[in-house]
């Protein structure tokens, strides 16, 4: 399995499991889902969620995605998982709460450790 990880509020987690599948905001504003591999994951959470609360962590079968995945590369030098399209909610395997520490930083989960 090829587990990729996204981060969202519970509240649209929550949201998506009525609709059947899942819309990132970005996925208007940019045309795909932004996705990270597990030594990723830290990086993007300080740089875009930075203090805000009520975060879950979305393991991704990327196998089971229906939509395409692209990886391409963001202004970091990196490849980046992309999904274009809405995510299918079966790919999702596993949710977790993922939040900054009381000082704002934010730790590997163990979950994540155990991908690598």
């Amino acid at each position: 399995m090829n587990t990729i990880l996204h981060i969202t509020k519970r509240q649209q987690w929550e949201d998506a499991k009525i609709l059947g599948s899942y819309r990132a905001d970005s996925l208007e504003s940019e045309g795909f889902i932004h996705c990270s591999k597990s030594t990723q994951i830290i990086k993007v959470a300080k740089k875009f969620f930075n203090h805000q609360k009520e975060l879950v962590l979305l393991f991704i079968d990327s196998e089971k995605v229906q939509a395409e995945i692209r990886y391409e590369e963001a202004e970091i030098g990196e490849l980046f998982a992309h999904i274009y399209g809405e995510l299918n909610i079966e790919a999702v395997y596993q949710v977790i709460d993922f939040e900054a520490g009381e000082d704002g930083l934010f730790e590997l989960p163990q979950e994540v450790i155990d991908l690598e």
